[in-house]
């Protein structure tokens, strides 16, 4: 029997690579020694290599797409009626999220009966508007790129796009010239994704051949908790949204969205799940391209239901139930308030759940020395937060499209379009292409 599984359906070549290096993950860790150093010599590099594939074109596929998508945002509604409701939204999930944390945290308790817990060293500054405004307008926008300042790579791309648009004819040439640079970032993705199955497989395999069940015993409850926080908030918060302000199919999105969530939950990055989550957006839920090449980017710069909202208010409460320490309402409210506002502080800042964390405890006065005892774990936890990250990154933009008459139900409702196939040209790429082939005759 020959079984050629390239030829697989994409989604079935990720679930076996899944399942292979969760296999692989567990014999490693039952008959080594050292799981994790034989994770992190033989199997992280092959990971961070996939991963950082991906992350090396995300500034100029991010930069090209704000660029083009301001443009063409004016052919479509407003820019600034697009943008407030992009924003609304991302406030109004935000909220929905960090109210379920608090609830979640309240009700199953997660740092009561624990003994002492081993503490990891951390450093990390609390989050100042001033580093707000350094990551939203930084000085040199090379060293931005450079950097990962993806926030301040956004910022740089709507004015220089809004510029484009104001000098008129003059900005043609440039504008034609960062439009064709969009289609060779995502040539460029397309082929990274192919690739997608072999990443997966090493990344899962690190995971489990790290973390065993023993070393999660002391802390299960905690990411029991997060679990489930990220559970009520997928299958309650936003299939509601979907279907009272979307007026869509909540199981119908989640299956046009499953490649973008279930490679956000292995990669643990929202930024390297971009190019996915873009393509979903477009060719499964049926956002015109005008609107989710702005919303997807902007989404994946500054909007963590998971880090930013749900994982900082379970943390908290944890922390004070761990510590002793009594929160009343005003501290309930510090922590909502500091998950809804402090997500634009964690934009452009390596790890984003651990600073938004800092900026949550720092709010209601509690131990900064606590966040060590969470960061064993870390990994595991962050496979949910990213998932949810990415699912709240699809659905806004969906809801606003709703809203402006941008969303293309048939599309949506269609069978979901093959993800490994090129990204289909737009009608004026395919003139361009043969206006070219016509002057070369």
């Amino acid at each position: 029997m020959n079984i050629r599984v390239w030829k697989w359906q994409f989604w079935q070549q990720i679930v076996l690579a899944l399942v292979l290096g969760a296999a692989v993950g567990v014999l490693i860790n039952n008959l080594a020694d050292d799981g994790g150093a034989i994770a992190e010599d033989w199997l992280d590099p092959f990971g961070d290599v996939y991963v950082s594939l991906l992350k090396v074109v995300v500034v100029p596929l991010v930069f090209s797409a704000i660029v083009v998508s301001v443009g063409r945002l004016r052919g479509v509604g407003g820019v600034a009626r697009l943008t407030a409701k992009t924003l609304g939204w991302f406030v109004v999930t935000s909220a929905i999220a960090t109210a379920i944390g608090l609830a979640v945290g309240l009700l199953l308790r997660p740092g009561e009966g624990l003994g002492r817990l081993a503490s990891e060293s951390t450093e990390t500054d609390p989050v100042t508007w001033t580093q707000v405004l350094r990551n939203l307008f930084p000085s040199n926008i090379v060293n931005a790129m450079s950097e990962g300042n993806v926030l301040g790579v956004v910022s740089f791309a709507v004015l220089f796009g809004a510029a484009l648009l104001a000098v008129g004819d003059r900005g043609a040439r440039m504008a034609a010239l960062i439009d064709d640079l969009y289609a060779v970032m995502q040539k460029i993705v397309w082929w990274v994704v192919r690739f997608t199955p072999v990443g997966s497989f090493f990344l899962i395999a690190s995971v489990v051949a790290t973390y065993g069940p023993d070393s999660l015993a002391p802390l299960a409850k905690f990411t029991g908790a997060i679990y489930a926080a990220v559970a009520v908030m997928l299958v309650v918060g936003y299939p509601v949204l979907l279907r009272v302000f979307g007026r869509v199919s909540p199981l119908k999105f989640a299956r046009n969205s499953w490649p973008a969530i279930q490679f956000a939950f292995v990669s643990s990055s929202s930024l390297a799940t971009l190019p996915i989550a873009h393509r979903v957006s477009v060719e499964r839920n049926g956002v015109r391209d005008e609107y989710a090449s702005f919303a997807q980017p902007l989404g994946a710069t500054i909007k963590f239901d998971g880090c930013g909202a749900i994982y900082p208010a379970v943390a908290a409460i944890f922390v004070a139930q761990y510590t002793g320490a009594s929160l009343g309402l005003a501290d309930y409210a510090l922590i909502a308030l500091a998950g809804v506002i402090g997500q634009l502080g964690t934009g452009g800042t390596p790890g984003p759940a651990l600073v938004a964390l800092t900026l949550t405890l720092t709010t209601v006065g509690l131990p900064l020395q606590a966040v060590g005892y969470l960061i064993a774990i870390d990994k595991v936890i962050d496979m949910a937060r990213t998932a949810l990250n990415v699912t709240g990154q699809l659905t806004v933009p969906v809801l606003v499209a709703r809203s402006e008459g941008l969303l293309d139900d048939e599309v949506f409702n269609a069978p979901p379009a093959d993800l490994t196939a090129a990204p289909a040209e737009s009608a004026a790429e395919e003139e361009r292409s043969r206006d070219a082939v016509t002057a070369s005759a």
